[in-house]
């Protein structure tokens, strides 16, 4: 797919592909080396999520708009991105022409957004965890026990039961898979 994109927009007249990068954590380095104006990134990346890559780059390239292009139009993706600094989001099934767009308006300093995500943004409200819960919802997406969990985190277990039981709670689920998995189906993790 990246490749089939940045032989597309490599076609428009005024847009230059200056690198691809396939890992997250290459992204941050690459953009320091080539200097885009803008970074279109994926969300689910090996290395490093995009996100966290957008946040980067707001502190290592301020100068590098980014771009979110993603299959997982989620609420809770979309601020989380705005949070990291992207100047848009969009989701991939549009048309390229669409992203050539895009593209341009985030060069001249507009955030360009898919408008049904940001409809579905507004209504869904903001994420009601923690960083604290994410954090521990995270650590557990192996099946990984209380005591690995409390481990990993520097945690006692009770405190890590505690979470996951405000976790549980807050997303109206049953154990702390279902926690997780609503948690990432809504983009809060």
């Amino acid at each position: 797919m990246r490749g089939a994109l940045a032989l597309l927009l490599g076609m428009e007249e005024d847009i230059e592909v200056v690198a691809q990068v396939s890992a997250g954590d290459a992204i941050v380095d690459t953009a320091l080396t080539h200097r885009p104006d803008v970074a279109l990134l994926d969300i689910e990346l090996p290395g490093m999520s995009g996100l966290d890559a957008a946040a980067e780059l707001r502190v290592q390239a301020p100068d590098c708009r980014v771009l979110i292009l993603t299959t997982f139009g989620r609420p809770g993706y979309l601020r989380r991105a705005m949070e990291a600094g992207a100047a848009g989001f969009l989701v991939k099934d549009g048309p390229v022409e669409d992203l050539a767009t895009a593209i341009r308006r985030v060069l001249t300093g507009e955030t360009v957004v898919d408008p049904a995500l940001a409809a579905a943004a507004l209504s869904a409200g903001p994420n009601p965890l923690t960083a604290r819960e994410c954090e521990v919802l995270k650590a557990s997406v192996d099946g990984a026990t209380v005591s690995d969990i409390a481990a990993k985190l520097h945690l006692s277990e009770s405190t890590v039961r505690n979470y996951l039981s405000s976790a549980i709670g807050k997303t109206g689920t049953r154990n702390r898979m279902e926690a997780m998995r609503e948690a990432r189906q809504q983009g809060w993790l």
